[in-house]
């Protein structure tokens, strides 16, 4: 039941362009033509080797459309999720204008059932076609997770937190008019449903890197609450940006915009194992660990002579903790005769727990009821 309310919910839930934006050409290599003869959008030319064209096969079998722009300065890589009613030849000079701006390579993908990509789209298929790009940037490219930031614009953040949550050492997460879930864009609730989709609400809290939100205070598609709502929600939040009077569609066209998402891209880049640990820290108010630590301690005494054979035997002391040698510890011994120490109850010091002459005795048949010093001197 479940499952049919979900595939119901997709039907008005996603909304590719009719017809698409751009076809695509086998040649000696990929390109990109327009399906219209005077297209309202620049698409890349086909001699434009920063870009590539690739189709990649998903694990439901489908098989999608991803253009990578490659930016020679470039220490990041931005996988861009896009919107609901968007594909990837309306989306190209707003590419061009991030890799440059941003300084990152830039892979965008359309997914099951956008564009030129085959399928049809689903919740499940946006999963696939997510983890279909990630694995290509791994193989083909050689990016690895910490070297990644993941962009999702309102839908797209579906699939953005999705892989967001499945990798620890991700670098960081953007999102741009994001949703708590599928259903609460129609109505405020609670709780949860079985057929409500993207329960953003519920993975953007196991995200382990830093989340950026994006959202504008007049947008009436997604309510601004739902950004507001992500962030509070986020692990490791960054300082969100609410561009006042933006809508849902046109937060690019704010100065505001660019500005703090290369602020962000820039912070990324620079940060490291240790200034990600602090900042963890700071927003779980948690206090920094220790350096000291409570461990067992070895160390070797004095090599005595056996009170039998008076040969050398080595006794290793192992405490415990504090407490062994104030006298009552797990001591442990090794004699070539397997003669059994134990601690006397007796000493010729009140100074025990620091530098003391324990006296031992030895309950071994072959050495007789002998108690000997430190020293190795016999006494009776």
């Amino acid at each position: 039941m479940g499952c049919g309310l979900s595939q119901l919910a997709a039907k008005f839930a996603f909304f590719p362009p009719t017809p698409p934006t751009y076809q695509i050409k086998k040649n000696n290599k990929l390109t990109v033509v327009s399906t219209s003869p005077s297209p309202s959008f620049p698409l890349p030319h086909a001699d434009d080797n920063s870009l590539d064209v690739l189709l990649i096969d998903t694990k439901r079998g489908n098989k999608i459309v991803a253009f990578y722009l490659r930016n020679p300065y470039a220490r990041l890589t931005l996988l861009y999720s896009h919107g609901n009613a968007a594909d990837l030849g309306q989306l190209y000079d707003l590419f061009v204008q991030l890799k440059v701006n941003l300084r990152v390579n830039l892979i965008g993908y359309d997914y099951s059932g956008y564009g030129a990509s085959t399928g049809k789209p689903s919740e499940s298929n946006t999963y696939a076609d997510i983890e279909a790009v990630y694995q290509c940037l791994q193989t083909e490219y050689g990016v690895s997770q910490e070297d990644l930031i993941l962009y999702g614009q309102s839908v797209g953040s579906g699939p953005t937190l999705h892989l967001a949550a499945k990798l620890p050492r991700l670098r960081g997460v953007v999102l741009h008019s994001a949703i708590l879930s599928g259903l609460r864009v129609l109505c405020h609730v609670n709780c949860a449903f079985c057929f409500d989709i993207y329960r953003n609400i519920n993975k953007v809290q196991v995200v382990k890197c830093p989340v950026l939100v994006i959202h504008g205070t007049e947008d009436d598609v997604v309510n601004w609450l739902h950004g507001d709502g992500l962030w509070k929600l986020a692990r490791e939040p960054y300082e969100p940006l609410w561009i006042k009077g933006g809508g849902h569609c046109n937060l690019e066209l704010y100065p505001d915009y660019i500005r703090h998402l290369w602020r962000f891209i820039h912070e990324m880049e620079n940060m490291n194992t240790k200034l990600r640990l602090k900042r963890i820290r700071q927003c779980l108010n948690l206090k920094p660990k220790s350096s000291t630590r409570h461990r067992c301690c070895r160390f070797r005494l004095w090599r005595p002579r056996c009170p039998t054979c008076f040969t050398p035997t080595c006794i290793k002391v192992r405490f415990c903790s504090i407490k062994c040698s104030m006298g009552g510890g797990c001591w442990k011994y090794c004699c070539p005769l397997q003669c059994c120490w134990k601690p006397s109850s007796r000493c010729c010091s009140t100074k025990c727990s620091t530098s003391c002459c324990f006296r031992w005795q030895c309950c071994c048949c072959c050495c007789g009821q002998t108690s000997i010093g430190m020293n190795g001197k016999h006494e009776g």
